[in-house]
């Protein structure tokens, strides 16, 4: 009669390999559908898309619905506007928001782009005659948003240290001369020079922005590409087989009100 053949023992060595063999397969396939399971980011910052931009219902910036009256109180334009956190709606990105937007990196190639923003934004904005005098803004970034929690979630502990740093501010330090008021509808390309404060450090940038005046509101859209090393910001890791570029965009989208 034939004897059974004893079973085969592998060595501690063979099975740690074929577990290490394992979790590389199973890491590479999250990155894979991290990669291409994912819907597209949300598009830049810019007035062309759909936005309020009065005290009336919903409609394009730059112009009122038909019939509608500016309710611009006494004094027209000048004085102080504030940011209004009632306008638009955060869900798409219509209302006022401050945000980033960074590249992720596969082999050194662009493999996605992480897009995260926060509601949580105040500030106010003084115009007088043709120039705007002062703009002062702060956004709460422990309130970064993304389309991935575990993302979010990092930014307490590394790259932008929400946990440590909080808030990031800008502060208005050059007047913008407009050279004419603003009319009602249309568009003003401007270049906002202030201070940036962000992870505890403060730089003066110029912040290429568009202005929209829309009944009485105002809406300022931007962007500036941020170098993590200027703001002592370590690059950060990520939750998968990524890796992140030393750099990103600092978006923005603002309401202002007159009143």
């Amino acid at each position: 009669m034939t004897q059974p053949r004893p079973a085969s023992r592998r060595s501690p060595l063979f099975m740690a390999g074929v577990g290490l063999a394992a979790l590389v397969f199973l890491g590479a396939a999250g990155g894979l559908a991290y990669l291409f399971l994912r819907s597209a980011p949300p598009a830049p910052v810019g007035l062309g898309s759909s936005a309020p931009g009065s005290s009336q219902a919903p409609a394009s910036i730059g112009a009122l619905p038909t019939g509608a009256v500016s309710t611009l109180p006494p004094g027209g334009l000048e004085g102080t506007w504030t940011l209004d956190p009632t306008i638009g709606s955060f869900t798409d990105f219509s209302s006022s928001w401050v945000g980033y937007r960074v590249d992720e990196t596969l082999a050194g190639n662009r493999a996605n782009t992480a897009v995260g923003r926060t509601p949580d934004v105040t500030g106010s904005l003084v115009l007088a005659g043709t120039s705007i005098t002062s703009v002062e803004v702060t956004a709460n970034l422990t309130s970064l948003k993304s389309d991935d929690d575990r993302r979010d979630g990092q930014l307490g502990g590394q790259s932008i240290e929400t946990d440590r740093f909080p808030e990031a501010t800008f502060r208005l330090t050059t007047p913008i001369d407009l050279g004419s008021p603003p009319a009602d509808g249309a568009t003003v390309s401007a270049t906002a020079t202030g201070e940036l404060t962000l992870h505890g450090v403060s730089r003066t940038v110029d912040v290429p922005i568009e202005a929209r005046l829309s009944g009485d509101v105002v809406t300022v859209a931007g962007s500036i590409e941020i170098l993590f090393a200027d703001y002592a910001i370590d690059q950060p890791t990520s939750f998968l087989v990524l890796s992140i570029e030393d750099h990103g965009t600092m978006e923005l989208q603002l309401h202002f009100r007159r009143g």
